[in-house]
């Protein structure tokens, strides 16, 4: 029986904690303030995004595909100080979970699909470390989300069972790869309901 209790929350961070490092309303807002062409940036972010998630090539790498690929009249640190901006913390979730993981009796950890420069400057400016004892980020781990490898390398770092885990997302697709895998997981969609989850699991520990 104890061998079921749960040990591991996993958290997504873009969508639950803090808004998401690089979504496509930041290139819209980008495009619009840089005066650049949004259909054009997308397009060529699509193809490289996903590159720059796994830790294959570098911010600047990114950017020199992306943004720098012709003469622009603005420097390549002022857009990168625009990309940073737009990691904002999103209201009550994070500072509430830094408080409640101090007696949960869970562990948490983030599985995050994120570039390096991006992930380290957001583990930094919002504290994280007060809220993780690990990081799955796809930028060190070279998988990304929905690959279920990255969920089992996080299991296998853990040492738990599907059983032992809960995980959650603000994006339904990964929600339902991590239940493939037997993890039992959660759609975020707002802090109360989490809330609620997250006292009822550790209730449930309890008893």
């Amino acid at each position: 029986m104890n061998s079921d209790r749960i040990k591991i929350l996993f958290f997504d961070v873009g969508g639950i904690l803090l808004s998401n490092g690089w979504g496509h309303e930041s290139r819209k807002l980008a495009s619009e303030q840089f005066k650049l062409d949004y259909a054009e940036v997308n397009a060529l972010h699509n193809f490289i995004f996903n590159v720059y998630e796994i830790g294959s090539i570098t911010l600047d790498e990114y950017l020199d595909t992306v943004i720098f690929n012709k003469e622009r009249q603005f420097t390549r640190e002022d857009f990168k100080a625009f990309m940073y901006e737009q990691s904002v913390e999103l209201p009550d979730m994070l500072a509430w979970l830094k408080k409640w993981k101090k007696n949960c009796g869970f562990r948490v950890i983030s599985i995050n699909n994120e570039g390096k420069e991006l992930n380290d400057y957001r583990v930094k400016k919002f504290g994280l470390h007060d809220c993780f004892d690990a990081f799955i980020s796809s930028c060190e781990v070279k998988m990304r989300k929905p690959d279920p490898g990255i969920w089992q390398l996080a299991m296998g770092i853990a040492q738990v069972s599907p059983k032992q885990c809960v995980y959650f997302d603000d994006r339904l697709m990964f929600v339902n790869t991590a239940q493939k895998l037997g993890i039992r997981a959660f759609q975020h969609t707002d802090f109360e309901t989490t809330k609620q989850i997250l006292e009822q699991l550790k209730t449930e520990n309890l008893n």
